[in-house]
């Protein structure tokens, strides 16, 4: 029997909706509500829109889907699966084979399945990010849509139009609540990034109830006050109005667009309409047998998808991707041949290589007494780094000037609305968004980083963690890190920041001793592919140490080395310390020394690093047998018992900070070597040492 189009639509939306009611139930867990509801939105932009090829869902011109309210996972699951995207990640899947099996959706939250409770990149293919958290989505999908226009701006060329790709981000109610929305959203209407489409879904449901009891606003309005086009869809089943919707997008060539579409989340019958926000629950056996009955489907089938349904996705979104992608591998096959140096680029950023040569102008600095801060000797280093590297790009909320991060050698230029090739990003005070926003261009491939005071990480922690999660490289540098801020007071000291953070599985936490150290930092990190890092750097002056006297810098990265050891190599007591209590302990051995104990000085930049360099290696630099030790950091003592053990001293931070110069700081909370010296001592006793 021939089956209509709108037939064919309405039985695919069906089945959308379907797969993700016996999903959520079976799993006895999760929110089917929202991706019944958003299913006629993703059926039309996905057949009819995206550029999208499930045979490889990582080309790199691709459109990007991403979904900000992570906990509508089915919607993106049923996607997947019906369109038959293939696997590309050997790490975690095999490829060839179709990423999202019905046996994975079957298995919807349960371990190890492909279908977790939200979306997670790099588990399965055709999951462009992380979302979880509301409102990262949003703030991820504008540094993705930034990147399509830097990437433009970098390689496309005439009659080469290498990057133009567009990205589609679905939200509701409870993502446009949300701070980091809100600020993300401000930017992309003041870059003018007409290559971004946020859909509402417009329910008026949360958690709790209705939105009534807490969000009013009109956010069209707001909308168009941050510079953005908005368009309405007022039944979210009206396919036509949608496709409408879509090329008024399409058409936008100044603004990012809102479209906001109207819909209900419905259970058992169309038009029952749930107002107890028990969307975040299963249905249930009898509603959902009611749902299927009014669908016309089989009411006691499960996970059923009905003939004609792959073959539909395949023949209008898989053909219309593949081909997209087949004339752009075309086309980069030309590019290499008229562009060969920037062909090179692209491929080698794709696929998160260095150049050659990339490290060529890193040079190590001189020893001097009088030092340099690590924020200042990091800035110098980044802008070796970057004239190596031409796609790491970055910026600060507000703080080039003290956070040092500008890149100032010519040609880097800024991105800016009329000017999108530069390499300075200018996030204004939006540090949760700036977060968010450079994991959307690392997500992209473009290697990333921001930059803001320590004690301000706090708002960038959310994308810390989704960083850390994804895997992805980016850099997050923070300076002025310790109480060494100074006048600024506890407001602005970060006391427990450093350990939060070392806290974070799979994050690399620096903080350099000196600026060798910083140089050896940053080498490390730009080689890491999978790994973010936070680089935790000073305001006031470190010492820069004459390597020729104490131990070569690239002990660095091992994350932790002997910078001075004691005579014959036989310490009595081991002094550990990081960032600007290097020099406090180097003076303290010195002092040590002449009351007759032998200390050895350990710099230990990166806790996370040193623990995965092999346990030889460990208790060469801080052996078992020397059980007095003293650790030196301007920062909470929690952890530091890991590496000082039960007879070992902290002289470290227990409250917060106060407002005053930075030598009354010290020697108010005990950062002298005065303090150190009666710690080792005390240390010494309660390991029952002696000093010989």
């Amino acid at each position: 029997m021939l089956v209509t189009n709108a037939e064919m639509d309405k039985l695919c939306i069906n089945t959308i909706r379907t797969l993700a009611m016996d999903a959520v139930q079976q799993a006895d867990s999760g929110h089917p509500g929202t991706a019944m509801a958003l299913a006629p939105v993703a059926y039309t932009l996905w057949q009819k829109f995206l550029r999208f090829d499930p045979d490889d869902p990582i080309w790199p011109n691709r459109d990007r889907f991403v979904l900000s309210g992570g906990h509508v996972s089915t919607l993106l699951y049923a996607m997947l699966h019906l369109t038959q995207v293939k696997a590309v990640n050997p790490e975690y899947e095999t490829p060839g084979q179709v990423s999202v099996t019905l046996d994975d959706i079957k298995r919807f939250r349960q371990l190890n399945s492909k279908c977790a409770g939200h979306p997670e990149y790099r588990w399965c293919s055709g999951i462009e990010a992380t979302t979880g958290p509301l409102g990262h989505g949003l703030a991820m999908s504008v540094g993705m849509a930034m990147a399509s226009r830097w990437m433009a701006a970098q390689f496309n060329r005439p009659n080469f139009e290498m990057f133009n790709y567009d990205v589609y981000t679905t939200c509701g109610d409870g993502d446009m609540m949300e701070g980091v929305a809100s600020e993300a959203a401000s930017l992309a209407g003041h870059l003018k990034l007409s290559n971004l489409c946020w859909m509402y879904d417009n329910n008026k449901i949360t958690i709790e109830g209705n939105t009534s009891w807490a969000f009013t606003e009109d956010v069209a309005t707001r909308f168009i006050g941050y510079g953005w086009n908005v368009t309405r869809v007022g039944d979210a089943n009206d396919l036509d109005m949608l496709e409408r919707a879509m090329n008024v997008f399409k058409k936008s060539s100044d603004r990012p667009t809102l479209i906001i579409v109207d819909s209900h989340i419905a259970y058992g019958a169309p038009n029952k309409q749930d107002t107890s926000g028990a969307h975040g629950e299963p249905l249930g056996e009898e509603e959902i047998k009611l749902t299927k009955r009014a669908y016309g489907w089989p009411e006691d089938k499960k996970f059923y998808v009905p003939d004609g349904v792959y073959d539909n996705f395949k023949g209008i979104t898989a053909k219309r991707g593949h081909e997209a992608r087949e004339k752009w591998i075309a086309l980069f096959n030309s590019y290499k041949a008229q562009h060969p140096s920037l062909a090179e680029d692209l491929y080698r950023m794709q696929h998160r290589q260095l150049p050659e040569g990339w490290d060529k102008k890193i040079v190590a600095f001189p020893a001097d007494a009088k030092g340099i801060a690590s924020r200042d000797s990091s800035g110098k280093v980044l802008n070796m780094v970057a004239q190596g590297v031409p796609w790491l790009i970055g910026g600060a909320a507000d703080l080039f000037p003290s956070t040092k991060t500008r890149l100032t050698f010519e040609g880097a230029g800024d991105f800016l609305a009329d000017s999108y090739g530069g390499r300075n990003l200018h996030f204004g005070i939006r540090e949760h968004a700036m977060g968010a926003i450079v994991n959307g261009l690392a997500l992209s491939k473009i290697r990333a980083f921001g930059s803001t005071f320590m004690i301000f990480s706090e708002f960038l922690k959310p994308a810390i963690r989704l960083a850390a999660i994804m895997e992805i490289p980016v850099i997050f540098i923070f300076t002025h890190d310790s109480i060494g801020v100074g006048e600024d007071g506890p407001t602005h000291q970060p006391i427990e920041q450093l350990i939060s953070l070392r806290a974070t599985p799979g994050l690399m936490v620096w903080r350099p001793g000196d600026a060798n150290e910083v140089v050896e930092m940053w080498k490390y990190v730009m080689k890491d592919r999978h790994t973010p890092a936070v680089m935790v750097l000073s305001r006031q002056n470190l010492v820069t140490l004459d390597r020729l006297k104490y131990a070569p810098a690239s002990g660095t990265q091992k994350g932790a080395y002997v910078v001075s050891d004691a005579p014959g190599g036989k310490p009595d007591a081991l002094l550990l310390a990081t960032g600007s209590e290097l020099q406090l302990a180097i003076q303290s051995q010195d002092q040590l020394a002449k009351e007759g104990i032998k200390a050895r000085v350990v710099s230990m930049p990166c806790w996370e690093l040193f623990y995965e360099q092999d346990e030889a290696y460990r208790d060469s630099v801080i052996p078992p047998s020397v059980t007095a030790r003293v650790a030196i950091e301007q920062a909470s003592t929690v952890g530091w018992d890991r590496w000082v053990g039960t007879h070992g001293c902290v002289v470290g931070m227990r409250s917060f900070g106060a407002s005053a110069p930075l030598k009354e700081l010290q020697k108010k909370f005990g950062f002298t070597v005065d303090n150190v010296v009666t710690a080792v001592k005390t240390s010494i006793k309660k390991s029952g040492a002696t000093a010989k």
